[in-house]
C-alpha cells in the first residue's frame, strides 16, 4: 500500500516521536517512575485474560503479596532474566510461597495471546500467571502503573519488531496497596530479604 504524503508525514512525526520518548526513558528512567511510593500514583487495577483463557482481576488476589512484572514472551533479555529471579523468590520462599502471587503482564498483546502465554511460562515457575488482554485494556492497564512501552522496529526480532518497556518489579500488599518497585537487577536474595522483614 502507498502512502500519501501527509500520511507519510504523519507516521514519521510517530517514529520520531516514539524514538524521543525511547531515549529519554533509557537516559532518564527517574522521570517515568520513582522509587519513593509517596511521589508516585500507582495503583493495582486491572481486568486482563490469564494464560487459561480466564478473566482476571486485581480483586482475584486479595490476600496475597502480588510481585508484578511487565514485559513480553519474545523479549530477548530483561523479561527472562526477571521472571527467572521471579522464579528464584517463589522458590526461596518455600511454605510462605502460597503468600505471594507473581505476575506477568505483557506489553505485546498482538502476539502475547492466553496460548503463548502458557508456552512461555511453563519453563519458570509453576505458579506464575500470565496475563493479557487487548491492545486498549493492555493501555489502560500499563497507565495505572506508570508503565512505559513502545514497538520498536528491529529487523532481527520475530515480526520485524521488539518492545521497548519499563522493567521494575512491583510489590503489593495483601490490601492491594503498592509497597515499593525493585529495580531490574534486583537479585532474588534481596527481594526474599526484603519480603522476610514484611510479611
Amino acid at each position: 500500500m502507498k502512502l500519501n504524503p501527509i500520511a507519510k508525514v504523519l507516521w514519521a512525526a510517530v517514529a520520531i516521536s516514539s524514538a524521543g520518548l525511547l531515549a529519554l526513558y533509557l537516559s532518564k528512567p527517574e522521570l517515568f517512575l520513582s522509587d519513593n511510593p509517596a511521589q508516585v500514583s500507582i495503583t493495582a487495577d486491572f481486568e486482563l485474560t490469564n494464560q487459561y483463557g480466564e478473566i482476571a482481576r486485581d480483586e482475584d488476589f486479595a490476600g496475597q503479596w502480588m510481585l508484578m512484572f511487565f514485559g513480553y514472551t519474545n523479549c530477548p533479555d530483561v523479561c527472562p532474566t526477571t521472571i527467572a529471579e521471579m522464579s528464584a523468590v517463589m522458590a526461596g520462599l518455600g511454605a510462605d510461597s502460597d503468600k505471594v502471587q507473581p505476575i506477568m503482564v505483557t506489553i505485546d498483546p498482538e502476539r502475547d495471546t492466553p496460548e503463548a502465554l502458557a508456552t512461555y511460562l511453563d519453563f519458570f515457575s509453576p505458579g506464575l500467571v500470565g496475563l493479557t488482554g487487548t491492545p486498549e485494556q493492555i493501555s489502560t492497564t500499563s497507565k495505572t502503573f506508570n508503565v512505559f512501552y513502545a514497538k520498536a522496529t528491529d529487523p532481527d526480532a520475530p515480526d520485524g519488531y521488539s518492545m521497548a518497556h519499563s522493567s521494575h518489579v512491583f510489590l503489593f500488599n495483601p490490601d492491594g496497596e503498592f509497597i515499593r518497585l525493585y529495580r531490574y537487577g534486583t537479585s532474588a536474595e534481596a527481594i526474599l530479604e526484603d519480603l522476610a522483614n514484611r510479611m
